[in-house]
């Protein structure tokens, strides 16, 4: 049996800052110590190969994704048995408005499997020209959030490589299809600089940069495809500039110069049949409100109020089509979609479930009457459904198969709330099979809370596994995230996080008080910011848990946010705070996981990182387990991974993604001491 590794204690505040040397030999042989002892912990291989199958058995992995209409083509991937990647193809669009696929006609436009050769592979672009001739994308294979880019002449096959470096990855077209533009990091990983570039030419011209190390930069294309929007966007403000899609060469216009706390996003489409800028504003009130512009005068002072702010509703976004809006809101931590077609009485979707997760997946071309949603349950597969703009009709165009013996009525989803100490009710989404409620079962509680994201239930092939083993999951929808509006996300940043930890535990107590699970069954797990949430929450209540998994942790806060050479840490200050100011660092100080780690019992931990992670350097975890390791006062298993070859999404491969799954559920199982499926 190999022993757990114990990490070089050095002197000073830091004792394991050496670990941060990364490429140092010293590092990458405890790395792999680390990698070893893992494996001879989960050495139940016939476990994790079990599971591995179990999912993969579940999962129809020869299929076709549903054709996207636009212009002369359906655009659509293919996915093969075998390969960890979709191909991208594309066939002639049939005369009569169907979605029928022409086999022997499609156009194969990218084959990712032959790019990764069998390594790491991340598609960040893929973006067709409006002529509909070119393929421009990017490709990040070590994922370090680097990109190449690349075109394809369609007509002939033949790939340029664009001789740029530090790429973020995104590529927009202008209208004539043969202007792109592209972004640039700087040397802390932020989008920082837009350069335009004429295909034939040796070099681009820089168009934009944002010396605001807060603030990042995107490029993106309007609905109506007659505009090219840049957005300048920090945590807390954000400023857009606009250009003619015909005209690239010309200068961009700000529709409203930065002001801090201002939030903006803009569109371009139709509003009673005239060209209009949307733009979704907090100038209002922090849910947010509707504002057009005419095309001639889009300038703030020229904004026109069309949906008014609302105190319950927070409108997270706008959908345009040439007959209709579409608006996201949410409304009492659920997400609805609002239609208001053009001379018609707007309606909301209906939908069957009283938990789920729905966005709007694709508006299909402007002209469309129709747009795509995506919808899903916890213990409903994934629908693309099809939605009548004019009258609300429904289609579900294509479920995600669950192959093998599933019945979605052998499962449950409830949604439940906790009440914390100081009387806010904290939302609860859970599923389980109908057999193993009304007893305390193994339970496995997720969290996030971070960034204003919402954690909208989601259904998974893998989870049943889990339920199949009388194992109840469950999602804390914590204060910091935005499943209940803009206000539930700032009661839970800055000088208010801790009331993210008090939630979860309120939301882990409630599940036991209820009667759902028991301390000596109860894991808990979050990933990035969510690992945050997990360290923290360890450290204050270590008593009320069995088993917790850490993916890619932001446990070294206090550290990390102290050095602004490292990606992306000024923007950071936003969410958490300036810890150089000395009220932040204490704050911080006091419940960042790495600096709190002390001489306690821990339940069992896997923590797991990317060696190449951009976003949280695999150097948390590693610190993390190292303090860990030699403070905690248990026997528990304590366990690192780090992906040596993988960066802040794991590895990139389906099945790859599998296997990570099936180790961290042999976790789980180990310690809960489960095996067979009930």
């Amino acid at each position: 049996m190999i022993n757990a590794p114990i990490a070089r204690k050095d002197t000073g505040a830091d004792p394991y800052r050496w670990l941060e040397a990364r490429g140092s030999s010293e590092v990458l042989e405890h790395l792999r110590a680390e990698n070893a002892y893992l494996e001879s912990q989960l050495n139940d291989l016939d476990l994790r190969e079990l599971l591995f199958q179990e999912i993969k058995a579940r999962i129809r992995e020869t299929d076709l994704s549903l054709p996207t209409p636009w212009g002369d083509y359906l655009y659509y991937q293919r996915t093969t048995a075998g390969d960890e990647y979709p191909r991208h193809y594309r066939c002639p669009r049939p005369a009569n408005g169907s979605l029928n696929i022409d086999e022997t006609a499609e156009q194969l436009l990218l084959d990712p499997n032959e790019l990764a050769a069998g390594g790491f592979l991340s598609l960040g672009a893929f973006s067709i020209s409006p002529d509909q001739q070119r393929l421009a994308y990017s490709l990040d294979t070590s994922g370090d959030e680097i990109y190449r880019l690349f075109v394809k002449e369609l007509s002939d096959g033949k790939i340029d490589e664009l001789p740029f470096e530090n790429c973020d990855g995104s590529m927009t077209w202008a209208n004539d299809s043969h202007t792109l533009f592209y972004g640039e990091l700087d040397e802390t990983h932020r989008p920082s600089t837009l350069h335009r570039y004429r295909l034939g030419e040796t070099a681009s011209t820089q168009v934009f940069h944002e010396p605001d190390e807060r603030f990042f930069l995107s490029c993106y294309r309007s609905s109506s495809e007659r505009q090219l929007i840049v957005l300048l966007g920090s945590k807390t403000t954000s400023e857009c500039w606009v250009l003619g899609a015909d005209t690239p060469e010309q200068p961009f216009q700000c529709l409203a110069p930065r002001e801090e706390g201002h939030e903006y996003y803009a569109d371009h489409g139709k509003l009673d049949d005239q060209w209009a800028w949307l733009i979704r504003s907090n100038q209002a009130g922090i849910n947010f409100a509707l504002y057009s512009a005419p095309p001639q005068q889009p300038t703030r002072p020229h904004w026109q109020e069309r949906v008014a702010h609302d105190d319950r509703v927070m409108l997270e976004g706008v959908s345009l089509a040439e007959s209709a809006l579409v608006l996201s809101l949410r409304e009492g931590g659920l997400p609805i979609i609002e239609v208001r077609p053009r001379g018609l009485a707007g309606y909301r979707v209906a939908l069957p479930d009283a938990a789920y997760s729905l966005y709007v997946q694709d508006n299909l071309e402007f002209t469309s009457p129709v747009v795509r949603l995506r919808y899903e349950a916890l213990n409903r597969p994934a629908q693309i459904r099809q939605l009548n703009l004019a009258d609300g009709t429904q289609q579900v165009l294509k479920e995600t198969p669950v192959l093998g013996e599933f019945d979605a009525d052998n499962y449950v989803s409830q949604r439940l709330w906790a009440t914390t100490e100081d009387g806010t009710q904290v939302p609860i989404s859970l599923v389980a099979r109908r057999d193993a409620l009304g007893q305390a079962a193994p339970l496995y509680l997720y969290g996030y809370g971070a960034y204003g994201e919402s954690l909208d239930p989601w259904f998974s092939h893998a989870r049943l596994s889990l339920l199949d083993r009388g194992v109840v999951f469950a999602i804390a929808h914590v204060r910091g995230g935005g499943e209940l509006g803009e206000a539930w996300y700032r009661a839970g940043k800055l000088e208010h996080k801790q009331n993210s930890f008090g939630d979860f535990i309120a939301c882990a107590e409630h599940l036991i008080a209820e009667g759902f699970t028991n301390p000596s069954q109860l894991a808990i797990s979050g990933g990035s910011a969510g690992g945050l949430l997990i360290g923290a929450t360890l450290n204050q209540r270590p008593d009320l848990f069995a088993a917790a998994i850490a993916e890619v942790p932001f446990v070294d806060v206090l550290n990390t946010m102290l050095n602004p050479e490292l990606p992306l840490t000024v923007t950071e200050y936003d969410e958490w705070g300036n810890p150089n100011e000395p009220d932040v660092h204490e704050r911080i100080k006091g419940y960042a996981p790495y600096e709190n780690v002390s001489a306690q019992a821990y339940p069992a931990i896997l923590a797991v990182a990317g060696y190449n992670d951009s976003r949280v350097q695999y150097w948390e975890a590693a610190k993390w387990v190292a303090r860990l390791r030699e403070l905690k006062t248990d026997s528990n298993l304590l366990l690192l991974k780090t992906d040596l070859e993988a960066g802040h999404g794991g590895m990139s491969g389906r099945y790859q993604a599998l296997r990570d799954v099936a180790l961290e559920y042999a976790f789980l199982l180990k310690v809960l001491g489960l095996r067979s499926a009930s």
